[in-house]
C-alpha cells in the first residue's frame, strides 16, 4: 500500500482540503492537537525503546482530540497508540469445540417463540429473547454455529430474516415501529452465547435514545446550514481519504469512533447491495485486521408514519472491533462511559486496509 496519512496530522489535512470540503469540515469538526511530555526513569528506558522504538518517543507524545460539533461525539487519539502497526491476533482458538449448554443447537425445542410465531429458512430461525429488554425483542439464530464462518450470502440471509421479523412484529403491535438490529459477535462484544446469532428490537413512542438524538442533531444541522448532515459527513471523510462509495453505499472509517476501528456504512436501504458491503467490511475485519469479536448495529427509519420528520435519514450500519478475546481487561472504562472515547486504532490505517481488501482505489 502507498504511504498512509495519520490521524496525528488531521489538523493539517483539514487545512489542505479544497474550499467546499473545508467549509463542511469546519462546520462538523473541531480538532485539537496537543503535545504531551513525561520523564522516564532510567530503569524504564530500555522497555520503552522495545515497546515504541525509542525512549524519546515515549517522552514526547502527540494527542489529537476530534470533536463533532453537530452530535457532540468525540475521540482522543494518542500518537503512541495510533501509530502502532495493526496486528493480527495470534490465536484462532476463539470458540470451544462444544459448550456445556447451547440452547441454540435446538432452537425449536430450547428457545421461546414470539406470540406471532417464528421466521425460518435454511440459514436460521427466529426466537424470542428469553430475558427481554423491550416488549418486542428477539433473535435470529444462525444455522452455522461458528459466528466467524460467514460467506458473502450470510449477512443478507440473516438480516433478511430480521427484516421479515420486523414486519411480523409491527403487524402484531402497530404502535411498535422503530426498528434496530444488532450483531454482538462473541463475548468481548457482550454476546452471552457463542453460537452465532443477531438481535432485533422494535421500539414504541420514540426511536432508541442515541438514534433519536442523531435525528435531532441532523435536523438542526439542516436548519442551520441548509445541507444534509449525512451527505456532508461523508463528503468530509471522502475528501480526507477516509471514505469511499461502493454503489449506493457510502463507507467511512469514522473520525470520532465510539470504539476501535469503527466503520460506518450509510445506505438508502438494507438490501442485497448494502448487506454485501457489510459482508465485505466484516470479512476485512476478520481476514485482514484479525478481528474476532465485533459489534454491528443497524439503525433503520420508522416503519410507519410518525409525528417527527425522518426525511433524509439513511440506513446506518456501524461496526466496531471489541479487542482480543484473550484480554481480560475491558475496552470500556470511566472515560468511555462518562466522558469521551479513547481510541488506539488510526482511521486512516483502517480505511487503507478496507480499500485494499475491497479493491477500491
Amino acid at each position: 500500500m502507498a504511504d498512509v496519512p495519520s490521524i496525528t496530522v488531521l489538523d493539517k489535512l483539514l487545512l489542505g482540503l479544497p474550499s467546499p470540503a473545508r467549509s463542511m469540515a469546519e462546520r462538523i469538526y473541531r480538532v485539537i492537537v496537543m503535545d504531551s511530555s513525561l520523564r522516564l526513569p532510567e530503569e524504564m528506558r530500555q522497555w520503552a525503546a522495545d515497546q515504541f522504538g525509542s525512549a524519546e518517543t515515549a517522552e514526547s507524545q502527540r494527542v489529537v482530540r476530534v470533536l463533532n460539533n453537530v452530535t457532540g461525539e468525540g475521540a482522543l487519539f494518542n500518537s503512541l497508540r495510533a501509530l502502532r502497526p495493526m496486528r493480527r491476533q495470534d490465536s484462532d482458538a476463539y470458540i470451544p469445540a462444544e459448550e456445556a449448554y447451547d440452547p441454540f443447537n435446538k432452537p425449536l425445542q430450547l428457545t421461546p417463540e414470539d406470540p406471532f410465531g417464528r421466521v425460518e429458512d435454511s440459514h436460521g430461525v427466529t426466537a424470542a429473547n428469553v430475558s427481554r429488554y423491550d416488549s418486542l425483542n428477539s433473535l435470529v439464530i444462525f444455522s452455522e454455529r461458528d459466528p466467524l464462518v460467514f460467506t458473502p450470502e450470510s449477512p443478507e440471509a440473516h438480516f433478511s430474516l430480521a427484516l421479515e421479523w420486523f414486519k411480523k412484529a409491527h403487524a402484531w403491535d402497530a404502535a411498535a415501529c422503530y426498528p434496530y438490529a444488532m450483531w454482538n459477535c462473541l463475548w468481548r462484544s457482550g454476546g452471552s452465547v457463542v453460537h452465532g446469532h443477531l438481535q432485533m428490537t422494535l421500539a414504541r413512542s420514540m426511536h432508541y435514545a442515541r438514534i433519536e438524538r442523531l435525528r435531532r442533531d441532523a435536523g438542526r444541522y439542516r436548519e442551520e446550514s441548509g445541507q444534509s448532515y449525512f451527505d456532508d459527513l461523508f463528503a468530509v471523510h471522502q475528501a480526507l481519504g477516509c471514505g469511499f462509495a461502493v454503489g449506493d453505499s457510502r463507507v467511512m472509517a469514522h473520525l470520532t469512533p465510539v470504539r476501535e476501528k469503527e466503520v460506518i456504512v450509510l445506505a438508502q436501504r438494507l438490501d442485497s447491495a448494502s448487506l454485501q458491503v457489510l459482508h465485505d467490511v466484516l470479512a476485512a475485519f476478520r481476514d485482514r485486521l484479525g478481528v474476532r469479536s465485533f459489534n454491528v448495529g443497524i439503525a433503520l427509519p420508522p416503519m410507519a408514519a410518525v409525528e417527527e420528520p425522518w426525511d433524509g435519514f439513511p440506513v446506518m450500519i456501524r461496526i466496531v472491533d471489541r479487542g482480543n478475546l484473550d484480554n481480560r481487561t475491558s475496552d470500556v472504562g470511566g472515560m468511555e462511559l462518562f466522558a469521551e472515547s479513547v481510541v488506539a486504532s488510526d482511521p486512516f490505517a483502517v480505511v487503507a486496509e478496507l480499500r485494499d481488501a475491497m479493491g477500491v482505489r
